[in-house]
């Protein structure tokens, strides 16, 4: 239990960051509104949880600094938040793409 807590405490501290962020995603554009996207937006956002936590898995694993037991949680939110951010910025002109190309 002790591990959990070490390693997944940056995700549970971004959190609510992450849910506001990712409920902006699926909130805008508001027009059109299916549910092939409404399903599509929900697979983008929990992939971005996914693989944020991969990633600050990984980095708290990786981080070797000379700060102890903080620059791992530090190196570790930091790739969380990046990776989450990135991945909602490769979808956003993707899904800008495929509404045009819908007609929406």
């Amino acid at each position: 239990m002790h591990s959990f807590f070490e390693s997944d405490l940056s995700f549970l501290l971004f959190l609510p960051t992450f849910a506001i962020i990712g409920a902006l995603y699926c909130a805008f554009p508001r027009r059109p509104r299916s549910a092939l996207r409404w399903l599509a937006d929900v697979v983008v956002v929990l992939a971005a949880a996914v693989l944020s936590i991969v990633a600050m898995r990984w980095g708290f694993r990786a981080s070797v600094g000379t700060g102890g037991a903080l620059w791992k949680q530090i190196v570790a939110t930091l790739l969380a938040y990046g990776v989450f951010l990135g991945v909602l910025a490769i979808a956003l002109p993707l899904r800008a793409a495929w509404l045009r190309k819908r007609g929406g």
